[in-house]
């Protein structure tokens, strides 16, 4: 294996979420590597601001819970790069926490909707463009939480335990025609959508995932970011149907 293989030069590539966090991220590890970009987001002004960070990008304002806005981002980087060779589902919201028995219909409805219907939303687009090319790599955006199964997010986990299993689905029906789709499942990063709420309580959450974590670590975006990157690359080939989980030891499923 050479330091090529991890090079994506010249693949045209989506990346949902781009505005901040791990999707900004992303975004900056594939430009460095020679992607071209298409960064997808609902928030204009990170997103503006993302697009400073990167080489040959264009942007597209979007929200993944529509799947018109899915299909027109994705239609958009066809016309504007001629194909789509890399799809990153990244774009999450934490949502509503809490009991099961507190959740309401309508903060259940926000949580699937961008979280397992934007991605299935993006893979569906994806597929259906990348088949035609008889290539492509789909990388989806899970979470350690799918192991983890923490009380008080049930419907975050459940939305990315979904994540997880519709790529495996997606690798079965993609790998005929060339797709490959995989997953990262991350463990706590510090975000934005992390750092939200009360300094105290942000503060004891990040010092309780260092101490469940036996490198003593909270994640960077970037760790999430590099594992995005091999999988877009032609070093990871020959995988298809897995998840990846960059969460410094927290879980380790057999």
């Amino acid at each position: 294996m050479t330091v090529e293989q991890f090079r994506v030069d010249g693949k045209s590539t989506l990346i949902t979420g781009a505005a901040s966090g791990i999707g900004r991220a992303t975004a900056i590890a594939l430009s460095d590597a020679g992607a071209r970009l298409v960064l997808v987001d609902r928030d204009e002004e990170n997103l503006e601001q993302t697009l400073k960070m990167v080489d040959e990008a264009v942007t597209v304002v979007a929200d993944v819970s529509k799947q018109a806005d899915v299909v027109t981002a994705v239609d958009h980087a066809v016309s504007h790069y001629g194909r789509l060779d890399v799809m990153a589902n990244v774009a999450g919201i934490m949502g509503a926490g809490g009991p099961i028995t507190s959740i309401d219909e309508a903060a259940l409805d926000r949580v699937l909707a961008v979280n397992l219907k934007g991605v299935f939303f993006g893979v569906q687009a994806a597929l259906r463009v990348m088949g035609g090319q008889k290539s492509g790599s789909i990388i989806n955006m899970a979470s350690a939480a799918i192991d983890a199964a923490p009380a008080g997010l049930a419907v975050y986990s459940m939305a990315k335990a979904g994540v997880a299993i519709l790529t495996r689905v997606a690798a079965q029906e993609g790998g005929p025609v060339g797709v490959r789709v995989n997953c990262v499942a991350p463990g706590f990063v510090v975000t934005p959508m992390t750092q939200r709420g009360e300094p105290d309580r942000r503060e004891a959450v990040e010092a309780m995932m260092r101490k469940r974590s036996p490198l003593g670590a909270v994640g960077d975006p970037a760790d999430i970011a590099n594992a995005v990157l091999y999988l877009a690359s032609d070093a990871s080939r020959f995988m298809t149907g897995q998840t990846l989980r960059p969460n410094g030891g927290t879980a380790m499923p057999a």
